[in-house]
């Protein structure tokens, strides 16, 4: 009967001795699978990056045509770059920004494109203290995110 004790504890302790076994090989891969996860990641960011080097190659930049095919008139695509540049301008300043950049700017053709833009959705309108604000809308934001590679 003694025997049957023995060959007891033995099973209780080879038991023992298997998940401590178990826990430890746990342990050890844990490090190995969030190498894989980092890995993965990185390769993802490689991607992104390729993809912004091939559009960049393909247009010479990452223009507004690409993301915004819909905006065929050259002051509204100056507008979106000067408010993608400086987001919250009011009509005087994004007047400014466009005759630094374009040498002349009329301030009622900049308030007519900017009604225009944001009919179409482009450009949010915000009140501002004196006068409104612009901004470039939320879902154009999420399609040059997509377009660019840097969300799903």
């Amino acid at each position: 009967m003694a025997g049957e004790g023995d060959q007891g504890k033995k099973i209780d302790e080879l038991t023992q001795k298997v998940e401590q076994l178990e826990q430890a090989m746990r342990d050890v891969a844990r490090p190995y699978s969030e190498l894989v996860e980092q890995l993965a990641r990185f390769q993802e960011t490689v991607q992104k990056y390729f993809r912004l080097m091939d559009l960049y190659q393909r247009f010479g930049s990452i223009s507004i045509e690409t993301i915004l095919p819909e905006v065929k008139d050259p002051i509204s695509k100056d507008i979106v770059k000067v408010l993608l540049d400086k987001p919250g301008l009011n009509i005087s300043e994004i007047t400014e920004e466009l005759r630094a950049r374009r040498g002349s700017s009329s301030r009622r053709i900049v308030r007519d494109r900017l009604g225009e833009l944001v009919e179409q959705k482009v450009l949010v309108e915000k009140a501002g203290q004196k006068e409104k604000t612009y901004d470039i809308s939320e879902p154009v934001i999420k399609k040059w995110s997509q377009v660019l590679g840097l969300s799903k």
